[in-house]
């Protein structure tokens, strides 16, 4: 109440609710270490309703973790450890960034799942160094979430009994009742879900609680829900079960009040010295848990020194790959998707990074990604090949948990139009630095007879729009491994590979005048150098590319020099060395054209006032690839007749 109050913003009815179940969970069955917040045999907790944060802040404080008081007075205040919703990276003990409904609670499915895979890993007869239990703390307006029903339902099918969600049912939201929208019997969908339902009646009966959470920790064969019935605000006398406690403020003479109620002494962030005494109880408590754990990997090692050394490089993130020997190398010439060169390429990743786990919403064969031989997560099981289903939002979710988690590099696919579902969980992904991989295939009208309903439009400028998020569309098969390359070296945040369902040709960077692929991790290079000085530069991006050459040897009969730059990744080419920038995109051509099947959005930052942009700014039609290409002009034609406008304004 007193850190809502200060700040004159937040959500105090909430975390005043759960305060209780809070307590209980994190002092008598949470396996944690305050003192080292990322001991990795720790349990999870996760906050799902963000909103709620000042519960979390709480906890960390009365618990031990580097969160002090000061932080706690300078709730929402910029800088501090505080901040309105959990940040993770940002705050000790905070597992995941929450606030959006229904995000938490998939990233705890994702991590929930990838204690199984590294169980399933590194566990042997006798030695268990992976043991531990996701609990999440979910909300009315998270269960309303579509992200939610997603999720739960791929939990509960692959039985993922070490999750738990309690399921704070206060029946208030922001607009009032959650009557108002919301009256299904949520026990029974779970029960549907193949989940156990427990209730707790009365969301202040520590022993209810107590009772509970023991029930939890001795389910072994699906997932829990603990369905806790609380009231908002509870005892605040005015406010409790209202919306007015959900988002504002409760005042001064309702905290006061409430204080009042409770024997509580009217000053602003008082803790009573038992309270405060609990923390290194807790601290003690953690401290034997981590130090046994300590012993039975000591234990462990011993005997299994190379898996030891695997863990530690898995949780580093670190990679040993000789790229060199890894990646496939294509033939010039050969006709290639994009898509089919990735799967190639993942294949071999697959073999060679065994931290490497994905799959795909629902479309593993058209995306490239149902590899041979490789094992599948299902009940009861562990498996690097995941099967989403339909279920692109949860599927971005959970492989934000999967990385949060630690010890697994995760991937997904779909389709690129389908990135439109996965927004929320890519925008997160970013802030968070998560090293997720999304191989987005069919990535234009090149897809055809499908129509305009799956050719993604304005798909790249929206994911180049995401801060720190990296988008890559490479331009033949040797692009792609390059790519491939670039995602997984990257361990800061994610990277979006757009891919061909349409075949094209793999280039001879043997023939003169060619660059070699490896520009491609610098984002942009000089694919085609002209013989004599260009008088324009011709830049592309994905299949186009190959419609650029083309379009440079017509040119280069008329006597036209230009040069063809592949530009398959803006953010990277962004960070690079001003002077290498300058010699691939030198200020002194002036003249250049753009060619990428999607709207033009974003590309006059690389083609100067007086370029032109050969993209599509509306939506597709249903026909076959090539009559589309022809019919919106990306033509070798069309291309040059761009190329001799833009040259004649600058002679």
């Amino acid at each position: 109440m007193d850190a809502v109050e200060a700040a004159q913003s937040g959500h105090p009815g909430t975390p005043m609710a759960l305060a209780p179940a809070g307590w209980v969970l994190w002092t008598r069955h949470l396996r944690h270490d305050p003192a080292h917040p990322d001991w990795p045999n720790r349990d999870r907790f996760v906050l799902s309703c963000g909103h709620a944060s000042m519960l979390l802040y709480g906890l960390l404080h009365l618990t031990g973790y580097d969160v002090s008081l000061d932080e706690i007075r300078d709730f929402r205040q910029w800088e501090s450890k505080t901040p309105g919703h959990p940040e993770h990276g940002h705050t000790p003990g905070v597992e995941t960034t929450t606030g959006p409904l229904g995000q938490g609670l998939a990233n705890a499915v994702g991590m929930a799942m990838a204690e199984r895979l590294l169980a399933e890993r590194f566990n042997r007869p006798g030695h268990t160094v992976v043991d531990h239990r996701t609990w999440a703390f979910v909300s009315d307006g998270d269960l309303m979430e579509g992200v939610a029903s997603e999720a739960c339902s791929l939990a509960g099918h692959l039985a993922l009994g070490k999750l738990a969600l309690v399921y704070d049912d206060n029946r208030i939201t922001i607009d009032g009742e959650t009557s108002l929208s919301f009256s299904e019997d949520v026990g029974t969908r779970f029960e549907g879900y193949g989940w156990r339902v427990l209730r707790v009646d009365d969301g202040n009966d520590i022993v209810a609680l107590d009772r509970a959470y023991g029930e939890v920790r001795e389910t072994a064969d699906r997932p829990t829900l603990i369905i806790l019935r609380t009231i908002i605000a509870d005892p605040a006398p005015t406010k409790s079960n209202t919306a007015e406690a959900h988002g504002a403020p409760l005042g001064k003479d309702e905290v006061a009040r409430t204080k009042r109620i409770l024997g509580w002494p009217d000053e602003p962030f008082h803790v009573p010295a038992e309270v405060a005494e609990e923390a290194s109880r807790i601290r003690a408590r953690g401290t034997v848990m981590r130090e046994e754990w300590q012993a039975a990997h000591v234990a462990w090692t011993a005997g299994h020194a190379d898996l030891a050394a695997q863990l530690a490089d898995a949780l580093s993130g670190r990679l040993d790959v000789d790229w060199n020997a890894v990646l496939p190398r294509f033939a010039p010439g050969s006709g290639l998707a994009t898509r089919q060169a990735s799967s190639k390429v993942l294949e071999a990743l697959v073999a060679a990074v065994p931290t490497l786990a994905g799959g795909s919403a629902d479309l593993a064969g058209s995306t490239g990604v149902h590899l041979k031989g490789q094992s599948v997560f299902a009940p009861g099981r562990a498996g690097r090949g995941i099967a989403f289903g339909v279920r692109e939002h949860a599927m971005a979710s959970i492989m934000n948990g999967l990385g949060l988690h630690g010890g697994v590099r995760p991937y997904g696919s779909t389709f690129l139009v389908f990135a439109d579902y996965m927004k929320p969980a890519i925008r997160l992904a970013a802030l968070m630095g998560v090293p997720a991989v999304y191989v987005f295939t069919h990535d234009s009208i090149g897809l055809g007879e499908d129509g305009p309903t799956h050719q993604p439009i304005e798909h790249l400028a929206m994911l180049r729009s995401i801060p720190t998020l990296r988008v890559i569309r490479p331009a033949d098969a040797a692009e792609t491994a390059e790519a491939w390359r670039a995602a997984l070296e990257r361990t800061d945040g994610p990277t979006a590979l757009v891919l061909t369902r349409q075949k094209l040709p793999t280039f001879d960077r043997t023939a003169a005048g060619m660059g070699g692929a490896e520009g491609t991790r610098r984002g942009g290079y000089v694919l085609l150098e002209p013989e004599g000085a260009p008088r324009a530069i011709l830049i592309a991006t994905g299949s186009e590319v190959s419609l650029a050459l083309e379009s440079a040897r017509r040119l280069a009969v008329e006597g036209v020099p230009v040069r063809v730059v592949s530009l398959p990744s803006w953010e990277l080419f962004r960070v690079q060395p001003p002077e290498y920038r300058e010699a691939v995109l030198p200020g002194s051509v002036r003249a250049r054209v753009s060619v990428e099947a999607a709207t033009r959005f974003g590309w006059r930052e690389w083609i100067t006032d007086d370029g032109e942009s050969i993209g599509i700014d509306h939506f597709g039609a249903s026909a076959p690839a090539e009559r589309l290409f022809q019919e919106f002009g990306f033509t070798p034609e069309a291309v040059v007749q761009a190329v001799r406008r833009v040259t004649s304004r600058r002679s």
